[in-house]
């Protein structure tokens, strides 16, 4: 509450003036945030550009944890033709600066050097160390500050970075195919609901996730390897629900519950989990209200029996829904 109430004060310091020139370099920023998607983590993606009137004189994005962040490189790409320019810029960021010394120097001690008199930010870092304190450094030094210009699509581009530092847990994605008649599976055989192609995408998102999950019935019955073979890529952790180690393959990290595997994955620095287990694995996140995304594959094909899909929870928000080779994969974000 204390930290909550320290944001109010600093954004009350804040200008809330905002033009559709601010809302458009904003864009710029949040393009260039995305270069970082692969390298970044665990930071989180961050776009920055310096405009002079309504021209770019620099622009920088986050390429790799541990080198510079957007802003120095961005001011690295100023011609020194356009540095007298500065003076009278302003510098765009999609994330507030931060404020604190880690592998890098503070961006906004750099900020205030090159003497830039207008900083535009697109939401708050809700990491500890910094969590308004880049803003206040900004403004204690007599920079105008506008915090918040496309505020909503800034925190969604990093929604893994700050479900991880706000609720101290990785952002969870449950992921689930289903048939049309509503059976994820049959118990006498199994079943395949995915396409080829489909089947690749998984593999893909598997990529861009720091772990994965399934239960024991699933590991027993199915044997996944859980690996990102169709495509190109860092495979995931593997975790696999279960009290006891009989079974379990080597390279799987063994976890007695989902405390104990979120814990565990909040140690490591794990930002992100997909959740692939069968349908009781499933429905213990889903009761517990323990997921942040849902990704759910229907296919044509009928069952007319077998194990149930979870049922989807009400009131939530689809995010997007697209067909590939007649199967519809859909996304529904926890609001």
């Amino acid at each position: 509450m204390e930290q909550e109430v320290g944001i109010r004060e600093i954004l009350r310091r804040c200008d809330s003036t905002v033009t559709a020139t601010d809302e458009r370099f904003m864009r710029r920023c949040l393009q260039l945030a995305r270069g970082g998607r692969r390298n970044a983590k665990p930071n989180p993606m961050v776009g920055a550009v310096l405009v002079s009137g309504e021209r770019i004189i620099g622009e920088g994005y986050h390429v790799r944890c541990g080198e510079g962040h957007a802003e120095v490189n961005c001011f690295a790409s100023v011609r020194p033709a356009d540095e007298p320019l500065l003076t009278s810029a302003t510098l765009y960021v999609s994330l507030e600066p931060c404020s604190h010394y880690g592998r890098t120097p503070p961006c906004a001690d750099l900020i205030i050097r090159k003497g830039v008199p207008r900083v535009v930010v697109g939401c708050i870092d809700p990491f500890a160390k910094v969590s308004g304190r880049g803003i206040r450094k900004l403004l204690d030094a007599g920079i105008r500050v506008t915090v918040g210009v496309l505020g909503k699509e800034c925190e969604e581009l990093n929604r893994r970075f700050i479900t991880f530092n706000t609720l101290r847990r990785p952002y969870i994605l449950l992921k689930w195919a289903q048939s049309a008649d509503g059976y994820i599976g049959n118990r006498e055989q199994r079943v395949s609901l995915s396409t080829p192609f489909t089947f690749m995408l998984s593999h893909k998102l598997r990529t861009e996730y720091d772990a994965i999950l399934i239960g024991r019935n699933t590991l027993t019955t199915d044997a996944p390897q859980l690996n990102v073979r169709h495509w190109s890529g860092p495979a995931p952790e593997r975790i696999v629900l279960s009290h006891s180690d009989a079974g379990v393959p080597d390279g799987f990290f063994r976890a007695s519950g989902i405390g104990n595997a979120l814990s565990h994955l909040w140690e490591e620095g794990r930002q992100s989990l997909i959740v692939e287990g069968g349908a009781v694995t499933l429905n213990a996140f889903l009761q517990a209200g323990l997921w942040d995304e849902l990704r759910v594959e229907t296919t044509p094909l009928l069952l007319g029996t077998g194990i149930a899909a979870p049922r989807l929870p009400d009131g939530i928000r689809q995010e997007s829904r697209e067909d590939f080779d007649g199967n519809i994969i859909a996304t529904y974000l926890h609001d």
